[in-house]
């Protein structure tokens, strides 16, 4: 996912060259290819799951949020162009397409069943390792964010790391 100029969370005052080229991200370092226009060239990545044969694809908006454009890199390493078709930001849900034809759909189970306490797991990609898989328990059920109207979230207390949102 490629984004337009945004500031770093973190700044860094020091020599951005004395810091490792995997690491500079994270101090807001610009990477090593720029835009022509001066403007650094940011990517962004994140997971997310097929949700019908025919090339919808469900993520997090965050992950996709202000990205000029989208691309979806599966499994077989083949990498398709996605239109961004639907977001919500109070969800965090983003529904992306992509041109393709019989995908291996997940199956979207319902989360009235789900018991507190049950074991619960992502997987996604994340610090770019593919295929990881992390556990956790729910924690609640129900749950709505501080000074928000109630929207039925499911807590749980599985990793998520940077690229791991959406899976």
């Amino acid at each position: 996912v490629s984004h337009a100029e945004r500031p770093s969370q973190f700044q860094f005052q020091g020599d951005m060259e004395q810091i490792p080229e995997f690491f500079r991200h994270f101090f807001g370092g610009p990477p090593k290819s720029g835009k022509p226009n001066g403007k650094k060239r940011m990517q962004s990545m994140g997971s997310g799951f097929i949700a019908s044969e025919d090339g919808i694809i469900l993520t997090n908006n965050h992950v996709v949020d202000g990205a000029d454009e989208i691309y979806v890199r599966f499994s077989d390493r083949r990498e398709l162009k996605a239109e961004l078709i639907g977001a919500d930001k109070r969800s965090d849900l983003a529904v992306l397409k992509v041109e393709a034809d019989d995908l291996p759909a997940v199956k979207l189970g319902k989360s009235k069943p789900l018991k507190v306490g049950e074991w619960v797991f992502a997987i996604g990609s994340p610090f770019g390792f593919d295929y990881t898989v992390t556990a956790g328990i729910v924690s609640a059920k129900g749950r709505s964010l501080p000074n928000e109207n109630y929207v039925p979230f499911i807590q749980t207390d599985v990793a998520i790391n940077p690229g791991n949102s959406g899976g």
